[in-house]
Order: C-alpha cells, then sequence, then structure tokens
C-alpha cells in the first residue's frame, strides 16, 4: 500500500507521514506554496508557487505528483489550503473526502457531526481514499529520507491572479496533536496579560489557543489557534480554559480532551458545569498562582 500525504506545516507533516507509515509500506509527502519539509516520508515532492499565483491552483500540478507516483491513500492537513486542493483533486477523480476525521484506520475515518454532539464512521469505498484531518497520529515516530522532488507549477485555465498580498504573522501552530493546550477567552481584557497564559503553557509544554472572539474580534491570534465548532476541533490529554465562558460553540471543539480545567471569575459561568477541574478566581491571580505551583 501506498499513502500520499498533502500538508504545509512540519508538525502536521510529521504527524500525518507517521500515521501513514502505519498502514502503508511507502509514504510520499506533496508540499505546496512553502519550504519543503524532510526526514518525514520516502519523498517530499515539493511545488514552488509563482508569486502571482495561488497555491490553491497548484491542483493540476499536484495531481501530475498523484498520477507519477501513485496511490491507495491519499491523507491531508486540516488547513486551508490542503483543503482546497483536495475538494479540487477529488472533483478531477471523480470521487469525495471524509473531511474532519478525527481518527484514522486505514481506509476508514470518523468524524463528528451535529456540532459534534455525534460521531459517525466511514469507510472510502473508492480508491484512492480521500481523508482530511489533523491530531489522529502520533508523528514522534516520523521517519524518512532527505530526497526532494522539485515539481513546477502548472496555472490551470481559469487560474486566479494574484492583486497583492498582506503579510501575516507566520503560524506554526498545530493544536490538533498537542498534548496539552492552555485556551485563552474574552476574559483577557488586556492583550498584554496573554503573557500569563503563554508562562502556564510553558510549564505545561503546551501550546496556546483562544476562543473565537480572540482571532476573529480583536486578532490577538492567528485564526489557526481558535478553537470551536468552525476551528480546529481538539482532543489532547490536558485542556486548561482560561477565561472561556464555556459555551456550546467552544466546547465542541475541546470535548474531546481526556482532562478539563476550568479557570474564570464567574463561578456561574457555564464551564464549570462541563469541565473536571474548576478554579474560581481572577486570571491575574489564578494563573499566576498556578503556574508558581508547577
Amino acid at each position: 500500500m501506498k499513502a500520499f500525504v498533502i500538508a504545509e506545516n512540519e508538525g502536521a507533516a510529521r504527524e500525518l507521514c507517521a500515521g501513514a507509515r502505519t498502514v502503508a509500506d511507502s509514504v510520499v509527502l506533496c508540499v505546496v506554496g512553502a519550504p519543503a519539509i524532510t526526514g518525514v516520508a520516502d519523498v517530499c515532492v515539493h511545488i514552488d508557487v509563482p508569486a502571482g499565483n495561488i497555491a490553491d491552483d497548484a491542483y493540476l500540478s499536484v495531481k501530475s505528483a498523484f498520477d507519477a507516483q501513485g496511490a491507495d491513500c491519499i491523507i491531508a492537513e486540516n488547513a486551508l489550503r490542503p483543503l482546497s486542493l483536495v475538494g479540487r483533486l477529488t472533483a478531477a477523480l471523480g470521487t469525495a473526502a471524509i473531511a474532519g476525521a478525527t481518527e484514522i484506520n486505514g481506509t476508514q475515518a470518523s468524524t463528528m457531526y451535529f456540532g459534534g454532539n455525534g460521531v459517525r464512521t466511514a469507510n472510502a469505498e473508492a480508491i484512492p481514499a480521500f481523508i482530511v484531518g489533523s491530531g489522529v497520529f502520533d508523528g514522534s515516530a516520523a521517519t524518512g529520507t532527505d530526497t526532494v522532488e522539485e515539481l513546477a507549477f502548472q496555472a490551470p485555465a481559469n487560474a486566479v491572479i494574484k492583486q497583492g498580498e498582506e503579510a501575516l504573522p507566520k503560524a506554526d501552530i498545530n493544536l490538533a496533536a498537542a498534548d496539552a493546550i492552555v485556551a485563552c477567552g474574552r476574559g483577557f481584557s488586556d492583550e498584554a496579560d496573554l503573557q500569563l497564559a503563554r508562562d502556564l503553557a510553558a510549564k505545561l509544554g503546551a501550546e496556546v489557543g483562544c476562543s473565537r472572539p480572540l482571532a476573529e474580534g480583536v486578532d490577538w491570534f492567528p485564526k489557526e489557534a481558535y478553537i470551536g465548532v468552525s476551528g480546529a476541533v481538539v482532543s489532547p490529554k490536558t485542556y486548561v480554559a482560561c477565561g472561556i465562558s464555556g459555551q456550546m460553540q467552544h466546547m465542541v471543539g475541546c470535548n474531546g480532551s481526556e482532562v478539563v480545567i476550568a479557570v474564570n471569575k464567574d463561578k456561574n459561568a457555564p464551564i464549570f458545569k462541563q469541565c473536571d477541574y474548576g478554579f474560581v478566581g481572577d486570571l491575574k491571580e489564578a494563573l499566576p498562582a498556578l503556574t508558581a505551583a508547577l
């Protein structure tokens, strides 16, 4: 069996390639519009995107790479550009993809539905099987070579012409693969106070995430850090919710956590009915105390 992995972030590439290695004899990684990633697959196919084009339009090149390599299963990172590429690839091949996988077993995948209140398992009938997910494998055992094959960008007939671009802060966040996450909510009134959460995360060896308002309202976090029904869905061993009220839209994103710890000054916050441990107190007092205790 051969697996073809599409990823753009190193953490996700490592995780997905390591998982693919458990079910496939050969693993090929395809990276579009980002630096080549080595040491995680048997070969990395790298497609550079010209300045006037967008990575989403590289699907012809990706299909060429897939046709040349061949694979029984295509596993893609749950991120915007890989999702866009998978959508176009499935259309070109006349098949479909299983998106938002929280568990993958060969060509079978589990996904959540009804806002995270249910889980269903689907089996890909067509070959190659397309599955999109992150945080479903352990990436620590990723192995591979330094072999990189450069592939030219093929523009489609109706390519998007990029008129300009805005530089955004680099976001190398892979919440889905994190064992521990410290999540920040609207209880933080000042951006500078986020350092309290980052200090706690450093003690825990955790990633730092947030609720939707901090990523799309005040832009304190990149969108990759947003956890919730329309953001990242995570299942760490430990989830520390700081200043998060516990509305359903957010809790859907973290209800797979083994242990949920809440810190909130409102003793009536809904999250206290959904967590394993709760601390009622001001973030400026509670978070330094927790960090010191660790």
